[in-house]
């Protein structure tokens, strides 16, 4: 197989570390990518010596002149509290980004990846949600720099696609978790797991009836690639996710169980514009990718509790 060189944009952070890691395992030249502001180094430590990785430390929102193969754009805060630590600069990494990493994939020629997300679909009037939902998003709420942001970067991927050729490949990806998710980044997976290890409160947002749909990360890295190497001219958009539905309460009770923890639930008010249900229609990643989830949430849910006892010191 011919060695590619590809770069990852986001590539220090919880879904970036592992698809550099997979590229290197297939035998690519991997260049990884990130300002570190939500990334690590820890998470990328080990491919540090492997003599086809390389780290730069690099704002998106700034050019960058390399020469590559393929660009799998993943660069974005994902969690609530850090995209909405600086909503301007979270606005600026979804457009500013795309834009510079849509313009170098014209001047070298390249394929390119946008990592988008279900956060396009808003809070859904449609459910479950296929790829031809358009979404419900409210434009000027506290989530709206993330959501929006990542609209428009779609936007801006399929104009560069129509008017300049570029080769464009756009994913939506749903509720993700597993291994070198942060301790403290405010998703509900991490959050949960982390009271339950330390025998805390669980905090439930509402009344823990709203659903989410949980992919275990290998799977979302396996149709991540399968879409950056599907046939040429489909460009996507293509939901990558579980379809699994499960309720906050479920989850809740879940971790409990294999944490093997004394928590108690405990439920406060719902922040604002909080989707009530997500879950994906992945009928097209069926036919166009051959591609969906293998791994249970309980057996997902096991190895990231392990993962965290490590972390944490708890055992």
């Amino acid at each position: 197989m011919q060695r590619k060189r590809i770069l990852v944009t986001g590539g220090a952070g919880f879904l970036g570390s592992h698809l550099c890691e997979k590229l290197l395992d297939q035998g690519n030249d991997v260049i990884c990518v990130d300002n570190l502001f939500t990334g690590s180094k820890d998470n990328i430590r080990h491919l540090m010596d492997n003599n086809y990785f390389e780290f730069i430390r690099h704002d998106v929102t700034q050019p960058l002149y390399v020469e590559v193969d393929q660009i799998y754009n993943l660069a974005c805060p994902a969690s609530p509290i850090h995209y909405q630590h600086d909503p301007i600069a979270t606005g600026k990494t979804s457009i500013m980004g795309a834009l510079n990493t849509l313009g170098l994939a014209k001047r070298c020629n390249a394929r390119i990846l946008q990592a988008s997300t279900s956060e396009v679909y808003g809070d859904p009037e449609v459910h479950p949600q296929p790829e031809t939902y358009r979404g419900c998003v409210n434009p000027i709420g506290p989530r709206s720099c993330y959501d929006e942001g990542k609209r428009m970067a779609e936007t801006l991927f399929f104009d560069y696609n129509r008017q300049h050729g570029v080769d464009i490949k756009v994913i939506r990806i749903f509720n993700t978790y597993g291994p070198r998710m942060s301790a403290h980044d405010g998703r509900v997976v991490s959050n949960f797991i982390v009271q339950a290890l330390n025998n805390e409160d669980i905090t439930i947002y509402g009344d823990g009836k709203q659903t989410r749909s949980f992919c275990y990360v290998d799977d979302l890295i396996d149709g991540m690639i399968k879409m950056m190497n599907s046939r040429d001219g489909f460009t996507g958009p293509v939901n990558i996710g579980n379809p699994g539905e499960f309720t906050m309460l479920e989850l809740a009770e879940l971790v409990i169980k294999l944490a093997g923890s004394d928590s108690k639930i405990v439920y406060k008010p719902l922040p604002q514009d909080d989707p009530m249900q997500r879950r994906p229609v992945i009928d097209l990643a069926k036919k166009e990718l051959d591609w969906e989830p293998t791994i249970s949430l309980e057996e997902g849910l096991a190895r990231t509790i392990e993962y965290f006892r490590i972390l944490l010191g708890i055992y």
